[in-house]
């Protein structure tokens, strides 16, 4: 019997396919280390006066910004504070319901990525609106259920006029205003903003761009990474 010998290219594709998982999960981590580039945390930032060891050296510990704990009002009219969202991050937007133009554009992306990360109990989503005195809780209630987000994973809620445009402007650091005249505007960023389990800003992302929702997704599951290995140190 003649034996019939693989050609070439069929060899080096099975030599690539045993060996490619085991090539990624060495550029990830080195014995228990990862190897990925951690996100930049935004904001101001101080050094406190304590330190961890960190390979045998000195570190100074640094404080970052953080979200305040907000109390917003939900789509079904009850208290929310954004220190019920534990041990997730979040994705951030502002908008206002009746807005034609950012809003819109904003949703549609979000819907992609609810989708993608609708069965991630990591992943939290929350849109505030930045028009309270219009965006009641009836109004909330229908607009989420127009846009399809489910309470518990997709929170839309709302604040006080004051509150929610410091809260955009001097802890988010987007732009939000109301620009007064014989008919009021207001202005809403267009910005996705990542937040991570502790509330410190991650990243930030132009929510009308396709290749910016992707970047958001990738630098997602970079930052699941980081809270699932924290989780895994606690234990």
């Amino acid at each position: 019997m003649i034996k019939r010998k693989l050609p070439i290219l069929k060899i080096l594709i099975l030599v690539i396919i045993l060996t490619l998982p085991g090539f990624l999960y060495y550029l990830l981590q080195e014995k228990g280390k990862n190897r990925y580039k951690s996100l930049p945390i935004f904001g101001p930032k101080e050094i406190s006066g304590t330190y961890h060891i960190q390979r045998g050296k000195k570190i100074l510990d640094t404080i970052y910004h953080q979200i305040p704990n907000i109390s917003f009002i939900t789509s079904k009219g009850n208290a929310f504070n954004l220190n019920n969202i534990k041990r997730q991050l979040i994705i951030v937007n502002f908008f206002y319901a009746d807005d034609s133009v950012t809003t819109p554009k904003l949703n549609k992306q979000i819907k992609a990525l609810y989708e993608e990360y609708k069965d991630n109990k990591i992943i939290h989503f929350l849109s505030i609106s930045i028009n309270p005195k219009k965006d009641t809780p009836l109004v909330l209630k229908q607009y989420a259920q127009k846009i399809g987000a489910m309470p518990g994973k997709w929170d839309v809620v709302t604040t006080d006029s004051a509150t929610v445009f410091d809260l955009a402007k001097n802890q988010f650091y987007v732009n939000a205003a109301e620009i007064q005249g014989a008919k009021p505007q207001l202005i809403v960023s267009n910005k996705l903003i990542l937040l991570d389990a502790e509330h410190r800003i991650r990243g930030y992302y132009d929510g009308t761009s396709t290749s910016e929702i992707s970047r958001l997704s990738d630098e997602s599951k970079v930052l699941i990474t980081e809270e699932l290995r924290k989780i895994k140190t606690n234990f």
